[in-house]
């Protein structure tokens, strides 16, 4: 989600709580394009604002968390040290509801004289600046310097008036509460209505356009000029109430989770998903206390599925090859196995020539008789050159041969379906990889299968200890641990090592998956909820190839019934008496724990 001027309100709201007259304690830069501000408040806790300008990632929100700082601080930084360390906060402001916080701060020039200068923090995308300003709106200097060249709309220079680019006629909401004005601006340009939202209200994103239109029950993509009367008034009242929340400070700090992955951030409750779990889509909510909870875990999150989902790539480019190739392998042999099936043709023409074929002319081309089997004509091609008995002897030669053929490539197709398997059992555990350690996991197992040539080691080096990682732990509803094997290595450990006979094993009946643990302690059956079983085969669909669909059929069975046949690939077991449950991959009810 964007980083809008809702989002910003909040932020600035929250900042202004927790700093407003604190002291500016130090100042760091420990990247090109951010700052750390260290702010001793006034109840006397330290706080940690920051501040990043990226193009790709701008934001900002308080932290407990530790930098490394460049040896020798930045021009910038130094700028900021020499005019406002020490500095007192007298106001934290957001001009209208633009995406940008000014931190304006009161501290004493070499003269002993009070003096005001603001840091002025812009989160407009590419465009995102850090700019140090003067009381009186004259730019000192900025963590990025925009001249005439960069941009022919507004230079960022030292001794450059300070001044917010007006690109777009955008209007505040603020200014916007009569609903003769909203609906004059947004009538203007015949456009769909998400988009005359946030291109023409100050503050406004793709998605907080989107939740307003839902609250209002109306479709986005409806042309403004298609607008009654009692649409527009039914938006502007979902408008008019957004406005009362944020001159309110009332906001709402929410994550919205697809599929286990951070997809929207807001400081509004987001009613277009539902506002609550979603099985079919894999739609959970985590609500947090503050707008810098909610975006320093969404951030986080979302570069750690970035970061890994890199990293993963040159393992899925290998295996995808892997399969292709598998798959390639298996409709040959299926297309031999099926040229196979004319064996017992052959057979039958070597019996009726050895029934009949004593009568038969010399260069006879053909057998007409009675399929004894059948009590059908039928015809046997003959090889006049050679006699009736030379001929059973060449059907026979071919049915036995296609008869070897058919034993072999059956066992074959079973290897390839079985590799075939293994490989998309890999591909899920890509999916689910959640840091380096599963990938190594995840290498190491290519390695051991053949699938990557394994690198030796030159003179004394020795491989490294490889990383352990580790399951997935859940707690159910009813206080159950619940084990989530996120690869084949996992898998096997999990289910032979670390359950115990007594424990329940879940996995998908027919998509490759993750083998999942309900830890029981000896209780049986009939004394365990149905809701613990449910959630653990939840989690068994949600981390299996069918999590999309709506349910999937999920077998599980006492872990002693659990067996690993001798030489398998890892994560290979069979079962040959269990239960069956078909449920929707929904783990919105399981509790994740760090182990």
């Amino acid at each position: 989600m964007a980083f809008d001027g809702v989002t910003v309100a909040a932020l600035t709201k929250e900042i202004g709580e927790r700093v407003m007259g604190g002291r500016l304690y130090k100042i760091n830069q420990p990247e090109p394009d951010e700052i750390l501000l260290t702010i001793k408040a006034e109840s006397g806790r330290m706080e940690k604002l920051l501040i990043s300008a990226g193009a790709s990632l701008p934001f900002a929100y308080f932290t407990e968390k530790s930098f490394t700082n460049p040896i020798s601080a930045p021009v910038f930084c130094m700028v900021l040290r020499k005019h406002v360390q020490n500095g007192r906060i007298v106001g934290v402001e957001q001009p209208g509801l633009e995406r940008i916080i000014r931190i304006t701060i009161e501290h004493m020039d070499e003269l002993g004289d009070k003096r005001r200068k603001t840091i002025v923090a812009e989160f407009m995308g590419k465009h995102s600046n850090i700019i140090f300003v003067d009381q009186n709106e004259t730019v000192i200097d900025s963590i990025k310097r925009i001249n005439a060249s960069i941009s022919r709309v507004r230079e960022v220079l030292p001794g450059r008036p300070y001044f917010i680019p007006q690109t777009m006629e955008k209007l505040s909401i603020f200014d916007c509460l009569e609903e003769g004005l909203f609906e004059e601006k947004l009538r203007k340009g015949n456009t769909d209505l998400i988009k005359a939202l946030y291109n023409g209200f100050t503050g406004l994103s793709p998605v907080m356009a989107s939740e307003l239109i839902f609250r209002a029950g109306m479709d986005g993509t409806l042309s403004t000029a298609a607008l009654d009367k009692e649409d527009i008034h039914r938006l502007f009242l979902s408008f008019e109430g957004l406005v009362r929340d944020i001159e309110a400070g009332s906001f709402s700090h929410v994550i919205v989770y697809e599929r286990g992955v951070p997809r929207e951030f807001s400081a509004i409750e987001l009613s277009q998903y539902g506002g609550s779990s979603s099985p079919s889509t894999g739609t959970y909510f985590k609500r947090l206390d503050s707008i810098s909870e909610v975006l320093e875990l969404y951030f986080a999150e979302k570069n750690q599925v970035t970061r890994i989902r890199q990293k993963a790539s040159d393992l899925r480019r290998i295996v995808t090859s892997a399969k292709e190739k598998c798959v390639r392998k298996l409709l040959i042999q299926e297309k031999q196995l099926k040229d196979t099936e004319k064996r017992d043709k052959y057979r039958i023409y070597g019996e009726m020539l050895n029934t009949y074929g004593y009568g038969l002319p010399e260069g006879a081309k053909e057998l007409s008789c009675v399929n004894f089997y059948t009590n059908e004509p039928i015809k046997v091609p003959l090889d006049p050159l050679i006699t009736p008995k030379e001929n059973a002897k060449k059907y026979f030669d071919r049915y036995a041969k296609l008869k070897r053929t058919r034993e072999a490539v059956t066992e074959q197709l079973e290897v390839s379906r079985n590799e075939l398997s293994y490989l998309e059992s890999v591909e899920a555990s890509l999916d689910i990889a959640t840091d380096e350690a599963d990938l190594k996991d995840i290498r190491e197992e290519l390695v051991r299968s053949g699938n990557i040539r394994k690198r030796g080691f030159a003179g004394k080096d020795k491989p490294k200890k490889r990383e352990k990682s580790q399951p997935l732990h859940f707690k159910s509803s009813d206080g159950y641990d619940i084990y989530v094997g996120k690869n084949n290595f996992q898998n096997d450990e999990l289910t032979f090592k670390i359950a115990s006979p007594s424990d329940w094993w879940f996995h998908s009946k027919s998509f490759p998956g993750s083998h999942v643990i309900m830890k029981v302690h000896g209780d049986k059956m009939e004394d365990i909820p149905d809701r613990a079983f449910n959630e653990a085969g939840a989690a068994a669909a949600y981390y299996s190839k069918g999590r999309e669909q709506g349910k999937v059929d999920i077998d599980y069975v006492i872990r002693k019934e659990v067996k690993k046949p001798a030489g398998s690939n890892p994560g290979f077991v069979v079962y040959y008496t269990n239960y069956s449950m078909s449920i929707a991959p929904d783990i919105s009810y399981l509790e994740p724990l760090e182990d």
